[in-house]
């Protein structure tokens, strides 16, 4: 509770000038009567750590009162959708010293908007506020505030991502044990997500992809319905939120449990890449520049696979080993799975065209995705226009004999820390020998 009320403290000393009221997130109709399971607002779960709907909060900075606002329960909610905590409760439960209900917003707002001339509100809470807040509204500062403040993790928050990454990695060991030809892909999803269920976890922080064979080449694959076969690679990436925040973890591991010499090939340039950029994570170091390694390295296998041909410099700079490795390096992660950026004063220049999630200079206590891949795509490398471009720089008709290969991405979550390389929070089986001797113990 403390560590809540120290993170309004801090919006509240960033926007100073203003009343600062955001909305909880509500109910969202899947169809007719039917809701999609509820998740709190990322912003509002971090300031308050409230997971209830239909929730605002209001913070005063010249009064220094943080207000907490809940929706006032009659008995028909009680029957259908049980017990919720009243004004007097929540107090002592989420370490608010002054709650009321939403009823009472409008009194409230007429009460504190004395003495400000704007107001910081997002979208939902502005329209909620109606007459009864009557300032402009900043919300672009609101959000870049936000932003700023989410940015690095604090202690209570490294924790809450080191669970989820506990429990996501004790999931895709059970993965790799279990897979073998026959299974369906959506099979090993309820492997992954059982486990995470069974662990408390109850909300995945994003759909799982479980891609067998040539699916890997999707890089958001949806389906997973497809049957594993012999021969085969498997690539999972999937990841639970504990408290919202969430882990973002990929591996790819052959079906049979053993890699043939053409997977070993690929894998062992795409965890090189890895391992080389973790270890260059370093505070003060650009994602830009980490992304540029990661390509490069990249390009430097691919040429020595016979794939890619030519300068390594003009492989990067022209765009010829985005073929094969079309996506960025790395992403900040959080309470979103692909979290906030960290604001504007954040922002560095970025020479790609390429566009990136991730565009500033890493900081202690920002956590962050490494996530290199090398997919063979036939929308890329059937493309006339790219074929024209790259004629020179990609061997397209050894490519075209991998497209049956689908593709190989290895994701750990790392913390930048002040001094000194990152503290990798994944703990899963990545080397060849390791991958393969998870598989046997299947």
């Amino acid at each position: 509770m403390n560590s809540y009320q120290a993170l309004r403290e801090g919006l509240a000393r960033r926007l100073p000038d203003g009343l600062t009221l955001l909305s909880g997130g509500r109910y969202v109709p899947r169809n007719h009567d039917v809701d999609y399971v509820f998740r709190q607002k990322s912003d509002f779960l971090y300031l308050t750590g409230v997971e209830e709907p239909d929730c605002l909060l209001l913070l005063d900075p010249v009064r220094r009162r943080q207000t907490l606002f809940l929706p006032r329960i009659d008995n028909h909610h009680r029957v259908w959708l049980g017990h919720v905590p009243d004004a007097r409760e929540a107090r002592g439960l989420y370490g608010f010293s002054r709650v009321m209900y939403t009823d009472q917003l409008p009194q409230a707002l007429r009460q504190a908007r004395g003495g400000y001339r704007k107001a910081y509100a997002d979208e939902a809470a502005y329209k909620a506020a109606g007459a009864a807040l009557r300032l402009p509204n900043r919300p672009a500062a609101l959000r870049d505030a936000l932003d700023e403040l989410r940015a690095c993790k604090t202690p209570a928050e490294v924790e809450r991502i080191q669970r989820a990454s506990l429990v996501s990695g004790q999931a895709h060991r059970r993965l790799m044990a279990a897979a073998r030809a026959g299974l369906r892909e959506y099979q090993i999803q309820a492997i992954f997500e059982a486990h995470c269920l069974d662990a408390g976890l109850k909300h995945l922080a994003y759909p799982s992809i479980v891609a067998a064979g040539a699916n890997a080449a999707v890089l958001h694959y949806q389906a997973n319905n497809a049957e594993l076969k012999d021969g085969e690679l498997l690539l999972v990436d999937a990841g639970a939120e504990d408290k919202g925040y969430a882990a973002d973890i990929t591996r790819t591991f052959p079906v049979n449990g053993r890699f043939s010499r053409r997977q070993r090939d690929v894998y062992s340039i795409v965890l090189e890449t890895q391992k080389r950029c973790i270890d260059a994570a370093r505070a003060g170091v650009s994602s830009v520049d980490l992304h540029i390694l990661s390509m490069t390295i990249i390009a430097e296998g691919l040429k020595s696979l016979g794939l890619l041909q030519g300068e390594t410099e003009g492989l990067v700079e022209n765009g010829a080993v985005r073929l094969f490795y079309p996506h960025g390096l790395t992403h900040m992660l959080g309470l979103d799975v692909h979290d906030v950026a960290g604001g504007k004063k954040r922002v560095i220049p970025n020479p790609f065209k390429i566009a990136l999630r991730f565009v500033a200079k890493l900081e202690p206590g920002f956590v962050i995705t490494m996530e290199p891949g090398i997919y063979f795509i036939a929308a890329l490398l059937k493309d006339p226009k790219l074929r024209r471009k790259h004629r020179g720089s990609v061997n397209f008709a050894k490519a075209e004999t991998f497209l049956d290969f689908g593709g190989v991405r290895i994701e750990d979550d790392i913390l930048v820390r002040p001094h000194g390389p990152p503290l990798d929070l994944t703990d899963v089986p990545k080397e060849i020998a390791d991958v393969e001797a998870a598989c046997r113990r299947g």
